[in-house]
């Protein structure tokens, strides 16, 4: 239960008002959480009771969602010796002990914390270490703790050997080990699935890598037959033309990164047969790969083949953007979050990146970032627009993110399901931001 209070003589932004902001409106959430009215601010009633925030001058929107996030790591480059072959099996043992529980446990709160105070009021994770986001995403539920919306993946499904493998993953050779470590997941409270259809970046293991199909196509199916039946949506890590037509074939319901796509390839977004709606989605990360190839490698300290995955990756990426658009294919937000250079602070980053690399105009990023990323993940009942009836989910701002993406930078406040936090503080890594701005 919250105490009930009033945005008034806001201009507010959502995909509900057509893309025109509404001028001097009033938003008032009840005690519930939820949004009980919201009109002209010299119609709306508000109890003589209730507390009145003034917003003159000032804009809220919709909460930011988060439909690719990683809650184990802070965004700091991880030094080449933590990447070396050997070292995964540590790191993984280390993870996978109490004390690495522990560790990770502290990381989800902290990180999805820095989330939530940057306007994240909703994260869907793609690969945990073990439940420790489920754990989360459980406290969170039953009030014990004010954080964003949790929609936890659970580790992710991997060959051995492959992408995520071991630290992040259940095995997945054959479709009886994807159908077990789904089920397992499930079993745990999971609201996601997460395949590593094709190789990665940043543990490539030659150029060219990043987008070599993993996951075989019987196991992805089996995997999303065992998701789908519980009524719970399958992403998967994507990164070649092969790889994602693969994944779609098998019914994956959002691509992760992407690629660029040929006739099949769109004809399987658009209608997939296989996946839980009929249709899949691309979700880019553009955040994930641009600094690893517009910074120089004496300041990320990649190698290069890492670097050369990057490029590749990225370029391909851009190319299914443009031709996600072109064809009226969901485009969701995600920023892979966790991962080197993508701190839990930055996500008015990868709306600035799709505005200024990705080709989308600064009301469809928000769009993606709010409506549409509820409905490609199936919460558009609960949140993503100011309506009526749907969870107090808003950020307030000081400046038009219409007008620069930077707006969202620092938000004046933040409302998650009616839980207000002004002025909030966000733990933000200097170095880091300081080379990102240079971009």
């Amino acid at each position: 239960m919250t105490t009930p209070y009033a945005l008034t003589r806001a201009t507010v932004i959502h995909p509900a008002s057509a893309g025109e902001p509404l001028v001097e409106h009033t938003v008032l959430i009840d005690a519930d959480g939820l949004i009980s009215a919201i009109g002209p601010s010299a119609e709306v009633e508000v109890p003589a009771a209730v507390q009145r925030i003034d917003c003159t001058g000032r804009f809220v929107l919709p909460g930011m969602i988060n439909a690719h996030a990683h809650l184990f790591a802070d965004g700091r480059p991880l030094g080449a010796i933590y990447l070396h072959p050997r070292m995964k099996g540590i790191t993984s043992r280390v993870l996978h002990s109490k004390i690495g529980s522990k560790i990770l446990g502290k990381r989800t709160r902290t990180n999805a914390g820095v989330q939530l105070r940057s306007g994240v009021t909703t994260l869907r994770t793609v690969g945990d270490g073990r439940r420790e986001v489920i754990d989360y995403q459980g406290q969170v539920e039953r009030g014990e703790i004010v954080g964003p919306r949790v929609l936890a993946s659970g580790p992710l499904m991997a060959i051995t050997g492959g992408h995520g493998h071991p630290q992040i993953s259940y095995l997945a050779d054959t479709p009886e080990q994807g159908r077990e470590g789904t089920r397992k997941n499930i079993d745990d409270g999971a609201k996601a699935i997460k395949i590593a259809a094709t190789g990665g970046v940043t543990d490539a293991k030659g150029i060219g890598h990043a987008g070599k199909p993993e996951v075989s196509e019987e196991t992805m199916r089996a995997i999303c037959e065992e998701a789908h039946a519980e009524g719970i949506l399958v992403a998967a890590h994507a990164q070649s033309v092969e790889g994602v037509k693969r994944a779609l074939r098998a019914g994956v319901d959002t691509i992760e990164h992407g690629s660029d796509m040929d006739d099949e390839t769109i004809a399987l977004f658009r209608d997939s047969p296989a996946s839980l709606r009929g249709w899949s989605a691309l979700v880019p990360t553009i955040q994930a790969a641009l600094p690893l190839v517009k910074l120089d490698r004496s300041i990320t300290g990649i190698d290069e083949i890492v670097h050369s995955n990057a490029e590749l990756v990225l370029e391909s990426m851009f190319a299914g953007i443009r031709t996600a658009l072109d064809n009226d294919i969901p485009v969701g937000v995600g920023t892979d979050s966790g991962v080197t250079y993508v701190t839990h602070a930055n996500f008015w980053r990868e709306l600035d990146f799709l505005v200024r690399y990705g080709g989308l105009s600064p009301a469809q990023a928000l769009t993606a970032a709010t409506a549409g990323n509820a409905r490609i993940l199936g919460i558009d009942d609960l949140t993503g627009t100011i309506e009526v009836g749907k969870s107090a989910d808003l950020v307030v701002l000081d400046a038009n993110p219409l007008e620069s993406m930077r707006a969202l930078r620092q938000p004046r406040a933040v409302i998650a399901h009616g839980h207000l936090i002004e002025e909030p503080q966000i733990d933000r890594i200097a170095d880091i931001d300081a080379q990102l701005d240079t971009l």
